[in-house]
């Protein structure tokens, strides 16, 4: 219990750093934008949707059906909403959990002594298992270790108590419900049922290769066919009712999710499918490299049989060959001994009944403080004559390594990933039972007290070296900035795109830029990273270069909806308008079948109708934009905030001067967000025409009250006061709203209009002035400038700006009356015109 315990505080220990992270990397996706987690969308939702909140029938869906780690993010929601330290916690009370279960499973094959001790602190301190703690997503990992180790306890038990207690089913009962549970927080859970028939075999029943097929045909132990049938059956039924559920299709990923798997060549696929676990196991093996992202060209293909990585990958089968052949060889010794066993069809209560003379002398190993360890041993052979050999051990540490990472192989199904350091949580399992079984063997076989001192403390070395690991990578794991500065000698180009983002996010903008600048250096075709150097652009009002950048987005992806979005805007607000109006529909007709984040499209879809609304709007085409709110309401997405496409419903209405229906939505609009301010003003406007006053004026106040600094509230009310004649409030309400909002154009000059009203001539200059600073070519602004200076007597400046107005818009009657009017004024003041 010690060797748990102490275990368990170490992985506990290890990762309270954390505690203070952020969230990180795909945390956003999985949790923050994930509708799954909100009270308001029914729990049973998450058994029909994937991990990240995609339908699972749906042609883009991931195929993630993990639906407890989901269910236990909503509960984390649900009790501390998006507070990253509750989430943080959850998954490090789990690793803690799963070190003590390791530990427990790991004293079952070596009994109650320091190698146990050995392999529960190796597996505690693992820098491989960083991303599966310190990367909330990697719960799913973590939780379906929990089960995974749960349902091969209980197995193990099953073994035990088969034929002598009618409790064995009941085990075996708790083996099949916790390969479930693990199945259900992530998928390679299932593969606990092949591990435990390999324990079944190879270490309960002690069979070799050569003794299966006979042991089987002459129906010497049916117990044990039973249970391997059984535990067949169980797992196709979990594995069949996997792939009904997600629609009897595997799921399709991007070239840069799996570029080996998108490659033409045969040659480069094969090398490059057969090198990657020897990259993973060296990943295990020696740590000192890790990234939050390997897709891409992380790992470049090998696409000759020339590339010396080729080497690596013989290397690595020959050694796990040989590594089988050693588990899976028939000693002289023990031969008659397994025969007798299996032929008597029961062993001992404890399966372990027949050992090799080699482990009778050192099954169970002290470390080698020379008394201590002497004693050790004369006092343990009871219970070391109970424990597996080393070869049945080394059979099962194999099991446990490649079984579970059989489904990241590409080898059934091509996977979304080049390599994923959290799939390696539970073979790491298996990798840190055969150190130590290794360490163990090497001990006993040497003779000299000093070199069994240098096994065991080299051993205790690569731990401690292996926590120091950790500890380093949790650092980076503290924040998103640090962990995607790690990436970037692994994978470039994925790196400096994320930490554009986050620059971004800091307000960092010219970092920003060079980091987005760096990412399409590496790979100039991501269409996301074009995406997001577009919209920094854009946002800082450099929309020439914007356009470019959304232009290439849309060349390298062409269904990514939201930078047709964008394009279409800057158009827009360009003046090009039948250009905007045909992005727009473009966008629009866009489906959403195989697209990565169903959601996220239908949201851009949703605002780019709503644009081309407003677009139809501006133009007086009300029935048309009616026409394109109705399909931007039936195509929006469940987490689109709907209150400015009802308000601009609703316009519409009143635009066409149906009043019931644009107060319908008016109140749609404000139910959905009950603090929408341009709701207030538009509702607060149609009910002062209807004749409601008193409720209009407590509309346009309570907008004031949500936002006392938004100058356009102030502008509302003011005209609302203007037509009521309250002349004076309403000049107030105009100054404060153009001094709020100095730079809007229709604020400054709606302002100037409600103080030209009001008979504030002098204030009404300076607002029609500073409206035609901010927009020098819109003709409206220049002839009411020149009126307003022709009536405070300005006549040579009025001149100039009738004159500036008719170049832009020379058939414009009322420039050209006012004009005339004022030569005629000049003449009989003997002031010179320009037609003189």
């Amino acid at each position: 219990m010690i060797a748990e315990l102490v275990s368990s505080a170490l992985g506990l220990a290890l990762y309270l750093n954390t505690l203070s992270a952020d969230f990180c990397y795909d945390d956003s996706r999985a949790i923050k934008t994930n509708q799954d987690l909100l009270p308001e969308t029914p729990w049973t939702h998450i058994f029909y949707n994937d991990f990240w909140g995609t339908l699972l029938t749906h042609s883009g869906s991931h195929k993630s059906y993990r639906p407890l780690c989901t269910l236990s993010f909503r509960l984390n929601h649900a009790i501390g909403g998006l507070n990253p330290w509750s989430y943080h916690l959850v998954n490090v009370l789990l690793h803690a959990a799963v070190t003590g279960l390791f530990t427990s499973f790991s004293k079952i094959l070596l009994g109650d002594g320091y190698w146990t001790f050995m392999a529960g602190l190796m597996f505690a301190s693992h820098p491989i298992h960083t991303e599966a703690v310190a990367g909330i997503v990697g719960r799913a990992d973590v939780g379906a270790s929990l089960f995974f180790l749960l349902s091969l306890l209980c197995y193990i038990k099953h073994c035990s108590t088969r034929g002598y207690s009618a409790r064995t089913w009941g085990w075996f009962l708790g083996t099949g419900l916790c390969a479930g549970c693990s199945m259900l927080w992530k998928e390679q859970g299932v593969t606990v049922l092949a591990v435990s028939a390999v324990y079944d075999v190879f270490v309960f029943h002690r069979l070799k290769m050569k003794q299966i097929l006979p042991t089987i045909y002459k129906g010497k132990n049916l117990s044990l066919f039973l249970s391997i049938s059984l535990l067949t059956f169980w797992g196709s039924s979990l594995l069949g009712a996997r792939l009904y559920w997600m629609g009897n299709k595997p799921p399709s990923f991007s070239n840069s999710d799996n570029p080996a798997a998108d490659s033409d060549s045969l040659l480069a696929r094969t090398l490059t499918f057969f090198y990657l676990p020897t990259k993973n196991l060296w990943l295990l093996l020696c740590p000192d490299t890790l990234s939050f992202d390997w897709s891409m060209d992380a790992v470049p293909l090998l696409k000759t049989v020339r590339d010396w990585r080729n080497l690596h990958t013989v290397a690595f089968y020959t050694g796990l060959l040989l590594l089988a052949c050693y588990g899976l060889k028939s000693p002289r010794t023990e031969k008659e001994c397994s025969e007798k066993a299996v032929t008597n069809g029961k062993q001992n209560a404890n399966g372990h009944s027949c050992h090799s003379d080699g482990e009778y002398q050192n099954s169970e190993i002290k470390p080698s403080f020379a008394s201590k360890l002497e004693n050790d041993i004369k006092n343990n052979v009871s219970a070391r004559t109970q424990l597996p050999s080393t070869e049945n051990i080394v059979v099962l540490s194999l099991s446990l390594l490649i079984i579970p990472f059989v489904p990241a192989t590409n080898l059934f199904f091509y996977v979304g990933f080049v390599i994923a350091e959290r799939v390696l949580y539970i073979p790491s399992m298996g990798f840190c039972l055969l150190i130590t079984v290794g360490a163990r063997a090497l001990y006993v076989k040497v003779q000299k007290r000093f070199l069994k001192s240098l096994i065991f403390y080299a051993t205790a070395t690569l731990i401690v070296f292996y926590g120091l690991k950790t500890a380093i990578r949790n650092g980076d794991w503290q924040n998103e900035e640090m962990l995607y500065r790690s990436g970037i000698k692994v994978n470039p180009a994925k790196a400096w795109g994320n930490l554009g983002n986050v620059l971004k996010s800091q307000s960092k903008i010219s970092e920003a830029e060079s980091a987005y600048r760096n990412a399409l250096y590496y790979r100039s075709n991501m269409a996301d990273m074009l995406y997001n150097l577009g919209l920094l652009l854009q946002e800082n009002s450099r929309f020439a270069e914007a356009l470019h950048y959304y232009k290439l987005a849309i060349g390298s992806r062409p269904t990514l909806a939201s930078a047709y979005l964008n394009t279409g805007i800057i158009l827009m607000n360009q003046g090009k308008t039948e250009e905007a109006r045909r992005t727009f529909l473009k966008c629009s007709e866009i489906s959403d079948e195989n697209l990565k984040d169903p959601h996220a499209h239908k949201s851009s879809v949703t605002s780019c109708l709503y644009n081309l609304g407003k677009l139809y709007h501006e133009q007086g085409h009300y029935e048309d934009a009616l026409t394109v709110y109705k399909e931007a309401i039936q195509k929006m997405p469940r987490q689109f905030a709907p209150q400015s496409l009802y308000n601009m419903m609703g316009e519409a209405y009143m635009r066409l001067s149906k009043l019931p229906e644009a107060e319908h939505w008016y109140m749609e609009s404000l139910r959905s967000k009950t603090d929408h301010i341009p709701a207030h003003l538009t509702y607060g406007k149609l009910l002062a025409l209807t004749g409601r006053k008193s409720e209009a004026e407590k509309f346009f106040l309570k907008a004031i009250e949500l936002d006392p600094t938004k100058g356009n509230c102030y502008m509302h009310y003011g005209q609302f006061l203007l037509e009521e004649a309250r002349l004076l409030e309403a000049a107030e309400m105009a100054k404060k709203a153009a001094e709020l909002d100095s730079t809007e154009f229709d604020v400054v000059f709606n302002a100037a209009h409600m103080l030209r009203q009001a008979s504030l001539n002098e204030a009404a200059e300076k607002y029609y002035d500073l409206a035609a600073k901010l927009r020098p070519n819109y003709p409206a602004a220049l002839m009411n400038l020149g009126a307003i200076l022709h009536l405070n007597g300005r006549l040579q400046k009025a001149e100039a700006n009738y004159l500036r107005a008719l170049q832009l818009k020379p058939d414009d009657v009322i420039t050209q009356s006012n004009l005339r009017k004022l030569w005629n004024i000049m003449e009989k003041q003997g002031l010179k015109t320009s037609k003189t």
